[in-house]
């Protein structure tokens, strides 16, 4: 199967919870995520790229580069998605 067309289940899941998150916010700090992620019961592989954040807090594009960095480097992005 080639793997560049293939999608997770939880294709766009961080893409949710990046929107859930910065709903009612202009920052966030990365333990608010990461426990978020956590309660949403994200897939490992999901948790795994949200636990590789560097400490501090946030704002959506750069939380968004972030995430889509770690995503690339593990090749993950067409897997499940990038966020925005």
């Amino acid at each position: 199967m080639d793997q560049t067309s293939f999608q997770a289940e939880a294709f766009g899941e961080l893409q949710s919870l990046v929107d859930g998150l910065f709903a009612t916010r202009q920052v966030i700090d990365r333990l608010d995520l990461i426990m978020q992620a956590e309660v949403l019961d994200l897939d490992p592989d999901l948790l795994e790229i949200v636990n590789l954040l560097p400490p501090g807090a946030y704002e959506r594009q750069r939380l968004c580069d972030q995430l889509n960095s770690a995503l690339a480097a593990h090749g993950w992005g067409s897997m499940y998605g990038t966020v925005e």
